[in-house]
């Protein structure tokens, strides 16, 4: 859990007594290869810190796969929309490799955060961090060609090239494996 707070601290000031109060809604789950951390239909009832590992978020239309999301170490993963509204999750979050993650469940932390001025803070701080990310890739698909979105993810977030396999990231940037793999080819000669 020492990651989780000095995330929490990278993000805001966080007292010692704060992450004891913090501590009944966090339990350590790892969840497997291809396990769901959250299942399409469902409410989304936790947020999940990922320790180690990344996930994704994707919807499946016609059989086909849209990832829509990926989340890595030091991140939260969620469905803001259904955590916030109590309405049924229309994707699916799933483990892309083993991850541990620190799940906090949302009854507990909602108690605690009514408490808590610190806690309550530090859920608003991660609302709008999740969003700004969530801001930035959706102006970067709607302005930029997907040359240009291979070339600001290899620019900005080069750990997704280095562990998101093709497929993965093809449909993640929006075009076809053949796309992608010509952009990747033009790129390097």
């Amino acid at each position: 859990m020492n990651n989780l707070l000095n995330y929490i601290r990278s993000l805001t000031t966080f007292s010692d007594e704060n992450w004891e109060k913090l501590q009944p809604a966090l339990v350590k789950k790892k969840f497997n290869k291809n396990e769901l951390l959250l299942k399409e239909g469902q409410v989304c009832n936790s947020l999940f810190y990922i320790d180690t590992g990344y996930c994704k978020s994707y919807y499946e239309i016609d059989g086909n796969v849209k990832n829509t999301e990926l989340f890595f170490e030091n991140e939260i993963a969620t469905n803001v929309t259904s955590f916030g509204s109590g309405l049924k999750s229309k994707y699916n979050i799933i483990a892309c490799e083993p991850i541990v993650s620190i799940v906090f469940n949302k009854d507990k932390l909602f108690e605690i955060s009514r408490q808590s001025a610190e806690i309550e803070g530090l859920g608003r701080i991660c609302l709008r961090q999740f969003a700004t990310k969530q801001e930035e890739f959706s102006v970067i698909f709607k302005l930029y060609t997907a040359k240009e979105r291979f070339e600001y993810i290899e620019a900005y977030y080069p750990h997704i090239l280095q562990r998101v396999s093709l497929s993965q990231l093809s449909t993640f940037l929006g075009v076809t494996r053949e796309t992608l793999s010509r952009i990747r080819k033009r790129r390097i000669s």
